[in-house]
């Protein structure tokens, strides 16, 4: 099996030498995915606009390495404010639903930008084209 890079166009990412994502036979891992439009800045709104931004970015990264939201086996959610919980878990309910991905929602002191408050990554299963 090879290692396959995932790309998103735009690809915010090139820059930094990260990949959005990697597949590997059946399995696709996503990188951290924050809240930021296709022009590399952050959304403004406060955490849940930056919540639902991640979200929006990890779906799109997920189906461009050919899995879905449905399909998360594994997710990671980096917060810098764990007073944001409530609306972590209320984007875990908007976004996944039952059998729920395994999770791990830390505090972090940083993310990669002072004005970032989420960042979410993710172990994803590819299903088989012609699985039903």
């Amino acid at each position: 099996m090879n290692l396959e890079r995932v790309i998103t166009t735009p690809d915010t990412y090139a820059p930094f030498l990260l990949s959005q994502g990697i597949k590997f036979g059946n399995l696709l891992f996503i990188s951290g995915q924050a809240g930021s439009g296709e022009d590399g800045k952050i959304v403004d709104g406060g955490f849940r606009a930056q919540g639902e931004q991640a979200f929006a970015n990890l779906r799109r990264a997920l189906e461009a390495g050919g899995s879905s939201l449905d399909d998360v086996i594994k997710v990671t959610i980096f917060v810098t404010d764990m007073g944001n919980f409530k609306d972590v878990v209320e984007l875990r309910r908007a976004h996944f639903s039952a059998p729920y991905p395994a999770d791990t929602i830390a505090e972090v002191k940083a993310l990669y930008n002072p004005d970032v408050m989420i960042e979410i990554e993710a172990i994803a299963a590819v299903r088989d084209a012609g699985a039903a």
